[in-house]
């Protein structure tokens, strides 16, 4: 099952419930899949890959929402972005730990035998492709400075 099909399965349930805020979710998801769809080159297809990026993409936008929702006291606003943030992690792949990231750099550092600061952007290369989808950017390039540094 596509995520299209899957996201159209949980609207309907959504609406079926009245789960206002899940529908709120899911209308987003769509509508970022449909955007994907017409780009062009796409040829109405979206891989998996666009996918979780796309997905990634939003959680991100809508943490950076809540972060400023946050710091302006609007409370209100900052529980809507919380519960989209919620269900678009849904259809993300489980993510990393603190700890189960780590490993996963470590033995990247060490299969690349890395050593230093220097080195970071050759690790980072490698981490961001093996760790797409379950690791924040932002999260492994804090932790690859931390190893390496």
């Amino acid at each position: 099952m596509s995520l299209e099909e899957k996201v159209m399965a949980d609207m309907k349930e959504a609406m079926k419930s009245k789960n206002e805020a899940a529908l709120r979710g899911l209308r987003a998801i769509k509508a970022e899949i449909i955007k994907a769809k017409t780009e062009p080159g796409a040829n109405g297809q979206v891989s998996p890959e666009t996918e979780g990026k796309m997905l990634q993409k939003m959680v991100k936008q809508r943490k950076d929402s809540l972060e400023i929702f946050n710091q302006q006291n609007r409370a209100d606003l900052a529980a809507k972005e919380m519960e989209e943030i919620a269900i678009i992690e849904q259809f993300l792949p489980k993510q990393l730990n603190e700890d189960e990231l780590k490993a996963a750099l470590t033995a990247i550092i060490t299969e690349l035998g890395a050593t230093s600061a220097a080195d970071l952007g050759k690790v980072m290369g490698v981490a961001s492709k093996k760790l797409a989808g379950q690791a924040d950017g932002k999260a492994i390039s804090t932790m690859v400075k931390t190893l390496l540094g």
